[in-house]
């Protein structure tokens, strides 16, 4: 049996958490360790979610936890929700990836632009479990350019009719609904971009999974295909309205990727460090050689670096005081330092590395998709660019 996970901490950022924040990572961190991580390596090998563990995250309030109580959620500030994870994401991208999408990418739009009436139908379904959701943005020609969507919402006497396609959408599959983007029609010679609950029930709409993943494979992914999907008047988001929208969705998803991929770090560093320990090479264990230990020393510092970054955009946040663009800059930072610790942890344990009972490789592959999603890594250099020059490089 592995030991367990004792934290990645060298400059005392438990003492700048408080007591609340500490038990939710404690908390989440021991159910990680005994429930997620004994089980991700067969189910990331076999390409399957783990669905059974849902309705404990359900239990342990993982979906939307930094929403209000008054709709069923944990009501947690954002640090502890950043806490949250990061240690789902030591765990697995993917799973990680669940909770995100339910809460910041489902969750938070109908809390954020829906009517009071959605907000309590939805949001207490989707934080017990019972309903899990997807959010359909991306399409297949247009990934880092949300604004050329081609997909349609139409008004009609009765309601509306969506005509389109989405892609790479995660809990695709899974889901019983989806907030759907779509065009609907220019508002002051300006293309409205609104968002839609859509069920997935809903004649004409469909899910098909995407086959043949490399990355994220104990994630479910899909395509959303939308052939005449008739919605009723009260299917919109009422507080939607243009591109805005949907990206300020993204601003929460990237809030937690950045704080999940300091997790991803953490296992591939700690899994390093308890193997140059004990591999022995040479009469020797391999953490005695200074090139492993040039390894284990860039790993803990980018972590350390990238743990400070992340508290105090929370508490930032939880001050209202953050930006898209600081959020950018630690989405953009934290997942490309995490990709670098797994690649050299990955190095470190030598052909065991690229095993499914070590975590190193399986970081890895997932974390070259977290380095494109929710925004590319060169898309944020982009935004970070323009926020320094005041100049538009998009176009």
């Amino acid at each position: 049996m592995a030991p367990k996970f004792q934290g990645v901490d060298f400059y005392d950022v438990d003492g700048l958490l408080s007591e609340e924040e500490r038990a939710v990572r404690d908390t989440v961190r021991a159910w990680v360790d005994d429930n997620l991580i004994p089980i991700i390596g067969e189910h990331y090998v076999e390409g399957k979610f783990p669905k059974h563990l849902v309705p404990q995250m359900a239990e342990l309030g993982l979906f939307g936890a930094n929403l209000p109580e008054e709709y069923g959620c944990a009501g947690l500030n954002n640090v502890a929700y950043g806490l949250i994870m990061q240690e789902l994401e030591r765990g697995d991208s993917g799973v990680r990836s669940f909770a995100s999408v339910q809460g910041a990418l489902v969750m938070y739009p109908i809390h954020a632009f829906g009517s009071e009436e959605q907000k309590r139908r939805w949001l207490p379904r989707m934080a017990s479990g019972e309903v899990i959701g997807c959010f359909g943005l991306t399409e297949p020609d247009y990934g880092s350019n949300p604004a050329a969507m081609i997909t349609v919402a139409k008004g009609t006497k009765d309601g509306w009719l969506l005509n389109g396609a989405k892609m790479w959408i995660t809990n695709g599959s899974t889901a019983s609904v989806a907030i759907v983007w779509a065009k609907t029609g220019k508002l002051d010679d300006v293309e409205s971009i609104r968002g839609f609950i859509v069920p997935a029930d809903t004649k004409g709409f469909s899910a098909k999974d995407q086959k043949g993943k490399l990355s994220l494979r104990a994630s479910d992914t899909s395509e959303l295909v939308l052939q005449d999907v008739c919605l009723p008047k009260d299917a919109i988001l009422p507080k939607s309205g243009g591109l805005k929208s949907p990206l300020s969705c993204l601003t929460q998803a990237r809030y937690g990727i950045a704080w999940g991929a300091v997790g991803a770090a953490m296992a591939c560093y700690d899994e390093a460090v308890g193997y140059a320990k004990s591999r022995v090479m040479f009469g020797k264990p391999i953490g005695g050689f200074q090139l492993q230990q040039a390894r284990l020393a860039e790993m803990l510092t980018e972590i350390t670096k990238a743990q400070l970054l992340c508290l105090q955009l929370g508490r930032l946040k939880d001050q209202g005081k953050v930006t898209p663009q600081q959020v950018s800059l630690a989405k953009r930072n934290n997942v490309d330092i995490a990709t670098e610790v797994a690649r050299e942890a990955r190095r470190l344990l030598g052909a065991n590395g690229i095993l499914a009972e070590y975590q190193a490789m399986r970081h890895l592959a997932n974390l070259e998709s977290v380095y494109t999603y929710e925004g590319t890594h060169d898309i944020h250099t982009l935004i970070l660019g323009q926020e320094i020059t005041g100049l538009n490089a998009f176009n």
